[in-house]
């Protein structure tokens, strides 16, 4: 994402001013390269009036410290055994870890403070193994938390715990960012880890609907990275929790945070609890996102060129689908009525929302939409995309004569020598307004 590009940043700020994300850091990423550049983008966040909460892991100095001592640690990620040698490395890495963060913000002119905002108890004997000074969440300090956050102070919180008699617990991580989160009512869970996303077998995920990757750790969980499972289990108990978005990213990216944020593809993974689809009409303000979105498709030679006054000027023709107020596709539906025709075009879905069943959703909203308006043919033309149409839509192939003579003659100068699909319509009961047409 370009950072200059500040317009496409803008249409997300009315909808973050003043939600929380919680970020959960993995130790390895604070003493990585591009912590500096997390840093900076945290600092965006908080310019944009979004309020920011770190939690941070430590397994990586834990083990690194082990080493050093010639020690074996009893628990890394915070969920076996913790002895009293490895609480005593955990504590140190966890301060250290600490300190480098807090000294990352400050140069970055953000306040920030670390809190004892985790109240811990024992995990306890499980299956007859005592977990010694391993613990969990009891619950979490929200008062002190959001006072911080409405004072425009970042809370910092280590993987570490207390509990009333102030006998410190280690406590895993992502169970802290996942608890903070639920009790804040945050916007977004992030986890920023070493690896690009949620990775199942060789592929890392893109977006997944909360219940499908709870499928995916209930029958193929050995396929899933060991050392992104946690994250996986975590991310399906934050949406639970009422955690409305979970993203795993790779922390070494530049610009990474922001990109996934605030662009349509990301860069990680999205998890996600629901989710807000809509068709509507395409606004003024549309017509770049309808360029930016069809632009590799245009190069390809797939869609026909389109300038932004060609699309200014039949406007009335588009149509967005929208995912939380992202536009991820397009349609249009240009209307010959004097011969009871219509055409689809300039069908495109983005990338990042292929296999989703959104080009079939347009497709029958066109239908739809062209029934409404007393049309008895739909006409689609394409160079490559055809066996989708056809396999997809219904369309069968027809010639350029079944095409209006208006429309005939554009095809004719074009020169692209697209296949013509032509689908008869019956007349059905009217949809509901544009609008209205939600998910």
């Amino acid at each position: 994402m370009k950072l200059t590009d500040f317009r496409g940043l803008l249409q997300y700020i009315p909808q973050f001013r003043e939600k929380t994300f919680v970020i959960g850091l993995d130790g390895a990423v604070v003493t990585g390269e591009n912590f500096s550049n997390i840093c900076m983008d945290i600092a965006v966040l908080r310019s944009l009036s979004i309020r920011v909460v770190l939690v941070h892991g430590a397994s990586a100095q834990i083990r690194s410290l082990a080493q050093e001592q010639q020690i074996a640690p009893s628990n890394l990620d915070g969920s076996g055994i913790t002895n009293a040698e490895t609480l005593k490395l955990a504590l140190t890495a966890a301060n250290r870890l600490t300190h480098e963060i807090l000294e990352g913000l400050a140069a970055n002119d953000l306040r920030a403070a670390c809190t004892n905002s985790i109240i811990a108890h024992p995990l306890g004997i499980l299956q007859g193994i005592d977990h010694q000074q391993t613990g969990k969440v009891e619950r979490v300090d929200v008062e002190f938390l959001q006072t911080l956050l409405e004072n425009g102070i970042i809370p910092v919180l280590p993987p570490l715990g207390v509990d009333g008699d102030g006998k410190t617990f280690r406590v895993n991580s992502d169970s802290i960012a996942v608890a903070v989160a639920e009790a804040l009512k945050a916007a977004k869970l992030m986890f920023i880890t070493s690896h690009d996303g949620i990775i199942v077998g060789d592929h890392v995920i893109r977006q997944m609907p909360v219940a499908d990757l709870e499928s995916v750790l209930a029958m193929q969980r050995s396929r899933v990275h060991p050392e992104l499972l946690s994250k996986a289990i975590h991310a399906v108990a934050a949406c639970k929790a009422g955690v409305p978005r979970v993203h795993v990213l790779n922390g070494s990216t530049e610009e990474g945070l922001l990109a996934e944020v605030f662009t349509n593809e990301g860069v990680g993974t999205l998890v996600y609890a629901n989710e807000f689809q809509q068709i509507r009409r395409a606004m003024k303000k549309d017509v770049r996102a309808i360029l930016n979105l069809t632009k590799t498709s245009v190069e390809s030679e797939e869609l026909m060129k389109r300038t932004r006054p060609m699309i200014e000027k039949q406007l009335g023709d588009y149509y967005i689908f929208e995912i939380d107020k992202n536009q991820v596709a397009c349609v249009a539906l240009h209307t010959y009525p004097e011969h009871s025709k219509g055409e689809l075009a300039c069908l495109y879905v983005s990338p990042s929302h292929e296999n989703q069943g959104i080009g079939r959703k347009l497709i029958q909203f066109v239908e739809n939409r062209a029934r409404d308006l007393g049309l008895s043919e739909l006409l689609t033309l394409s160079t490559q995309a055809f066996s989708y149409f056809q396999s997809k839509g219904g369309f069968a192939e027809g010639s350029p004569d079944d095409l209006p003579p208006a429309r005939r003659e554009k095809y004719d100068q074009s020169g692209r020598n697209s296949k013509v699909l032509v689908k008869r319509l019956k007349p059905t009961t009217p949809t509901p307004a544009v609008d209205e047409v939600k998910k």
